[in-house]
């Protein structure tokens, strides 16, 4: 995943959303894909520090979260990421 895509908010919804059209091609349901998505949404909590306030917020919001609203940002970014796709 290149930095640009981290750096601009509609680059990174749109390579998500692309992400998410490809999985569904593929057979996989809706609910695994967001079981990905909060696989993801781990790893970049620990790994990678956000390139823009957009993916701050929505870091921040990972933090304060606990497991449940963790499955529903992840939900909800799968969501939004497949109607930039």
């Amino acid at each position: 995943m290149s930095s640009t895509v981290l750096r601009n908010f509609d680059t990174w919804k749109k390579f998500l959303g692309e992400r998410v059209v490809q999985a569904e091609k593929m057979g996989m349901s809706e609910d695994t894909i967001s079981k990905l998505a909060y696989e993801i949404g781990d790893f970049l909590d620990e790994k990678v520090d956000p390139q823009n306030p957009s993916n701050r917020a929505l870091k921040e919001l990972w933090e304060v979260g606990n497991k449940e609203e963790r499955q529903t940002v992840a939900r909800l970014m799968v969501k939004l990421a497949k109607k930039n796709a």
